[in-house]
């Protein structure tokens, strides 16, 4: 599924500042195929001319237990991280993972128990949890449907699972459409006390009954994401609109795009979570290898920095790497 390097060396680039270090704070591993992309095809990307130096994983559902209690499967995936993160170690010059953000069903009343075990494979590297809140009942044939239950985040046993990970000093991230950005908003205020993540813009949909509607749900989304960074325990994950779903359309073309066009069609997203959040509470991410799919990982972040090139440098470097750094301890 991720073996597109042919089409997207059609839109190869020189690499824009070479040196600056970057810390990509959200990628996946898939070990097996249909969707492979494990250590060898994260370094194919991160190695690819740009310095990146640091990775954070976060959840994706790969390597889960195949036995043993149902809630303590999605152990599983941190124990295989890990042993990619430690044979990563062997090679220090190229992307380190320094970070693990697993999954555990923040409803749960053992929620405790999971996080203990988490944190006991993870070996230094545990940061947190992302339980997805994605939910869309629009009727859009979404390549990546989100399954949350309506009401998550109203949930009291959920807002009692995401104040306990602000107890133990972890984080909370996690992946929604746009029109649940409000929802969002009301969960930030209910537990101010842990740092909450909020992924790839709040993924605002291009596709189904979305497609055409890019400047009015724009328009609402800046008054959203306003409200949303109001609540100073919250951060913001700059990147993830590569996805076929944000339906830019870029996977079906007979060529991906460039980092001109990226930044064309994506800019006015980036300066208002900025201007709103301030670049101390924003980081770019990648978003690999799902972005993937309508982007390489040189041009999207050639892209990046053309968006930031313009702010201050202790801006960019907030943006780069020290966001990325101080939220997930690296």
């Amino acid at each position: 599924m991720f073996n597109n390097d042919e089409w997207l060396k059609q839109a190869r680039e020189d690499v824009i500042d070479p040196g600056r270090e970057i810390v990509d704070p959200h990628h996946h591993l898939w070990p097996k195929p249909p969707l492979t992309y494990d250590l060898a095809e994260l370094w194919s990307d991160t190695q690819d001319g740009h310095n990146v130096v640091q990775t954070v994983f976060m959840e994706c559902g790969s390597t889960y237990r195949t036995d043993g209690p149902e809630h303590m499967k999605p152990v599983g995936e941190t124990e295989y991280v890990v042993s990619v993160a430690e044979r990563a170690a062997a090679e220090p010059k190229k992307a380190q993972i320094a970070g693990i953000v697993g999954h555990a069903d923040l409803r749960l009343a053992e929620l405790d128990s999971v996080l203990d075990a988490h944190v006991a494979a993870a070996k230094g590297r545990f940061r947190g949890i992302r339980h997805a809140g994605s939910r869309d009942e629009s009727g859009a044939e979404l390549r990546i449907p989100g399954r949350a239950p309506k009401g998550l985040f109203e949930d009291p046993a959920f807002r009692r699972g995401v104040a306990r990970l602000g107890d133990r000093g972890l984080t909370f991230d996690t992946w929604i459409y746009h029109h649940q950005i409000p929802d969002y908003a009301a969960l930030a205020r209910a537990v101010p006390g842990t740092v909450m993540i909020l992924d790839h813009f709040g993924t605002p949909l291009g596709v189904g009954p979305y497609e055409g509607r890019r400047e009015e749900i724009f328009a609402k989304w800046k008054d959203d994401i306003a409200a949303v960074a109001a609540c100073p325990n919250v951060y913001m994950k700059l990147g993830g609109m590569a996805m076929p779903d944000n339906g830019y359309g870029w996977d079906k073309r007979e060529k991906p795009p460039t980092s001109d066009e990226f930044v064309s069609a994506q800019m006015a997203w980036y300066d208002h979570a900025i201007n709103v959040f301030g670049p101390d509470r924003c980081m770019f991410e990648s978003n690999f290898p799902v972005d993937r799919l309508s982007i390489s990982y040189r041009t999207l972040w050639n892209g990046l920095k053309k968006i930031a090139r313009d702010y201050p440098e202790p801006a960019q470097t907030a943006l780069f790497s020290g966001t990325a750094r101080k939220v997930y301890k690296l």
